[in-house]
């Protein structure tokens, strides 16, 4: 097979060809041999549309840039070349677009970009705090070192997200099941019983005029729900989006009983972790702050992270900014805070925060779930009895009055 490449030479004089290999990456080391880096390889000859590999469907997930930074970090620190690493990386993986970009970084690197800046060209893979702590890691000469914290951050926010994801994915199954069984019955069930009711002549309970009102409005009108359920889910993402939406959203989040606490925790689980990842990987404080602040999605917390952001320039401690927020940055927080600033052991005490929230998160979760089960049961058990009393009660009185 043919490719058409673009190079330059290691003097940075431009070259183009084509050059005959089996597959790009054998034409790639055919060039690399060759005192070539490689800018754009192209096959000449075109795919038919049913052998292409639909890349744009692929999803490259938090796992697979754990696992890709779990990787690079050891084969770095077996001395392994930077571009040999990733090339070795894009080998083994499946995801033929992840590859790819795998591939174009290790070209780029090769080409002379800084490791950092050819990740900044991915930054739907590789957000500011990844990048922002690979350069610190170039900077400091403990690439390594960086890759690890990293491997070893996302990990720890991978579970963290898992955990809370896959405790919601039963409540959810159990709406959704039982509100489609809801619907079946009102639309299908309880219309066929509606004419031999109505047929008796006598009066009908309200709870039988109500669910009769509901299975008609569905019937008839259900259109109206179809159209106007995703209308109003678009709307309410739009509000969100914008600024004041976003912050009064954020606000009253925090509020709302239970959840609100749950939230809490979870944000500054992720302050903490992010920021202690930072200070670890050599980046200063205030940089470390600004970054991290921008990770955490509660505007709540962006706005007093970037106050204390502002503080410490002119400084202040961490610890006696954030204190100033005891509604969401509690007492023991600030504390452990104070006690990291004091022994010069910020990174280290944080993660020590780290640890004491997502166990506080796992029993959050495990508490909210033995609350949140049998109120559903209660619910959708209760709205079951409505249609069986709605059913019952006409037939209990025609029973009564013959």
């Amino acid at each position: 097979m043919k490719y058409i490449y673009q190079a330059r030479t290691k003097q940075g004089q431009r070259r183009s060809g084509t050059v005959d290999a089996s597959s790009m990456e054998t034409a790639l080391d055919l060039l690399q041999k060759h005192g070539l880096f490689v800018t754009v390889l192209k096959s000449t000859q075109s795919q038919k549309v049913w052998e292409k590999k639909l890349t744009f469907l692929e999803f490259v997930s938090r796992k697979d840039i754990v696992n890709f930074s779990r990787q690079l970090s050891i084969m770095f620190k077996s001395n392994v070349s930077l571009a040999e690493s990733l090339e070795t990386i894009s080998n083994q993986e499946r995801k033929q677009g992840f590859k790819e970009k795998i591939m174009k970084i290790s070209r780029e690197i090769k080409g002379g970009t800084s490791f950092s800046d050819a990740l900044a060209g991915f930054p739907k893979l590789f957000s500011t705090f990844y990048v922002s702590m690979v350069k610190s890691g170039e900077a400091s000469g403990t690439l390594a070192d960086s890759l690890n914290y990293l491997a070893d951050h996302l990990e720890r926010e991978y579970n963290l997200r898992a955990s809370v994801v896959g405790a919601m994915i039963y409540p959810a199954l159990v709406v959704v099941v039982m509100s489609a069984v809801m619907i079946v019955m009102m639309v299908f069930v309880i219309p066929n019983l509606t004419g031999m009711l109505e047929e008796t002549g006598q009066e009908l309970p309200w709870v039988t005029k109500l669910v009769i009102f509901i299975s008609e409005f569905l019937r008839t009108k259900g259109w109206v729900l179809i159209i106007a359920i995703p209308v109003l889910g678009f709307l309410f993402h739009f509000g969100a989006k914008t600024k004041q939406g976003s912050a009064f959203l954020d606000k009253n989040y925090l509020k709302i009983p239970i959840i609100g606490k749950f939230l809490k925790m979870v944000y500054l689980s992720t302050f903490a972790e992010n920021l202690s990842t930072l200070i670890a990987g050599g980046l200063p404080i205030v940089q470390a702050l600004e970054i991290s602040g921008k990770v955490i999605s509660n505007t709540t917390y962006q706005k007093v992270i970037k106050i204390t952001r502002d503080e410490v320039e002119k400084g202040q401690n961490i610890s006696s900014v954030l204190g100033r927020f005891p509604a969401i940055f509690p007492p023991m927080f600030c504390q452990m805070v104070s006690v990291g600033e004091k022994t010069g052991s910020l990174d280290k005490t944080l993660l020590n925060v780290v640890v004491f929230y997502q166990k506080e998160v796992d029993r959050a979760i495990k508490s909210l779930l033995s609350i949140l089960e049998p109120l559903l049961i209660v619910f959708l058990g209760g709205a079951v009895a409505v249609i069986i009393a709605a059913v019952l009660l006409p037939m209990y009185q025609m029973t009564g009055s013959m």
